[in-house]
């Protein structure tokens, strides 16, 4: 029997788990599925945006894979070499293969004056919070401004700016957590800016993102025509591919709209770059270049300057890697280095050792593009699995685990917190309200699992 350790149970994870029980090359696969966190589901449940219910419903096809024969969840269990985690090499002493799907778990910085204020914040960690990701801060996102700026034009920055937008009501039959609806339902924030540093034709967002944005009760989406207009693509763009062309044409629609006297104004700006955060003690405006197409595909600086009054500022210029303790890390592309899914160290195989997912081939893709991620670098396993079987591990991981100190989430445990959550949204007249804290998903999993949870 193969037994291989996956690490990280988001989308990656789990397709790499489904992956190795549903093919039938090597029989009686069996596959521990690790999470540092007592909750499955990674990005699905802490990255996607609460009004989005389609896209969290995924959680129900990660669930059935979770639950397939030859699967087993163990949640509360850190990979590096801390106190109370447990080692890549001590991980290979206790399965024939590791996998590695642990994602890029931090944002990117824009390296600029003042990034740090008191006020400026990542948008990861905006959605953390409305998440209620228990790593999370409690709160403290200058919510009172009557500005705010999120710096990029993806589909993270679609959904803090909507979120920001949004009215209180609008959420509360989501899963956010109660602070968070309160905080947000108490905003004062009236104006929110949406700046990227190339134009329309670039932008990075979905058009059914753009279009939500358009459409929120409350609020209303506006484009400058002047600046959008630098895109040579502006006037016709019917040569940009599909997606470019579709988010082009929604822009074109939205800059010939009066700005809306709603209850919030969105501001999409083009072709400004950020050059430094203003203010003594917190983030008080923007200060941006004017940027113009390079003719090919970038930008370069005018010398020309505008500010943006903010206090709260938001960037959201994409996510990076981060090493994990006892793996090789390439700092360049914030990845594992590797051979088809194979971790190398110094250029040579490491036996036993995988990667899938972001920190396999960096944040690109959506959630889908880790079906074929995770099937290559299962097919890499499975061609190894002859070499991977002369190793027996030394003994039970579950055991070993406990013996350490660790003690494991199992399913029932995060049963147990989906059950204490649906109780907390009925105790406060909502749908299912997420626990946002250690202590309160602990508590949870150790009262359905009857086992002490350290």
């Amino acid at each position: 029997m193969l037994r291989v350790a996956v690490v990280g149970s988001g989308p990656s994870g789990v397709y790499t788990a489904q992956s190795l029980v549903e093919q039938h090359t090597v029989p009686g696969v069996r596959v521990d599925v690790l999470d540092r966190l007592p909750c499955p589901y990674g990005l699905v449940r802490y990255g996607v945006a609460p009004d989005h219910e389609k896209i969290k419903s995924l959680q129900n096809n990660l669930r059935t894979a979770l639950e397939l024969p030859g699967v087993t969840f163990l949640g509360n269990v850190s990979v590096g070499n801390g106190p109370g985690e447990v080692t890549p090499r001590r991980l290979l002493e206790l399965y024939h293969a590791v996998v590695y799907c642990v994602g890029a778990a931090t944002d990117r910085r824009l390296g600029i004056p003042g990034e740090d204020l008191p006020g400026s914040f990542s948008a990861t960690d905006f959605v953390s919070w409305y998440s209620a990701h228990p790593d999370a801060a409690p709160g403290g996102f200058a919510l009172e401004a009557r500005s705010a700026v999120v710096i990029g034009v993806g589909n993270v920055a679609v959904d803090v700016a909507r979120v920001l937008a949004r009215r209180a009501d609008d959420l509360r039959p989501t899963d956010v957590p109660d602070a968070a609806l309160a905080a947000l339902a108490a905003s004062r924030v009236r104006e929110i800016h949406m700046v990227g540093r190339r134009g329309p034709a670039h932008a990075r967002f979905t058009t059914k993102e753009l279009r939500e944005l358009g459409a929120l009760p409350g609020a209303g989406a506006h484009v400058r025509a002047d600046e959008a207009a630098l895109d040579p693509a502006w006037a016709d763009p019917s040569a940009l591919p599909a997606a470019a062309r579709r988010n082009v044409e929604v822009l074109r629609e939205w800059s010939g709209r009066p700005e809306a006297d709603g209850l919030r104004r969105i501001r999409l700006r083009f072709f400004l770059r950020p050059v430094a955060l203003l203010g003594d003690d917190a983030v008080r405006a923007v200060r941006f270049e004017r940027t113009a197409p390079d003719g090919n595909g970038g930008v370069v600086g005018t010398g020309r300057f505008e500010e943006i009054e903010a206090r709260l500022v938001l960037r959201s210029v994409g996510y990076r890697g981060v090493p994990i303790p006892g793996l090789p890390f390439d700092p360049e592309r914030g990845t594992v280095p590797h051979d088809q899914g194979r971790v190398l160290r110094d250029e040579a195989y490491s036996p036993g050792e995988y990667v899938a997912g972001w920190i396999k081939r960096g944040p690109t893709g959506v959630i889908g593009t880790n079906r074929p991620c995770a099937k290559e670098t299962v097919g890499a396993l499975l061609s190894d699995a002859r070499a991977l079987l002369a190793r027996r591990p030394a003994e039970d991981p579950l055991t070993a685990l406990r013996a350490a100190g660790g003690e494991p989430v199992e399913w029932p445990g995060w049963l147990g917190i989906e059950a204490a959550e649906a109780a907390l949204g009925r105790r406060l007249g909502r749908g299912t309200v997420k626990i946002p804290d250690w202590e309160g998903l602990l508590t949870a999993a150790r009262s359905t699992s009857g086992t002490p949870v350290n």
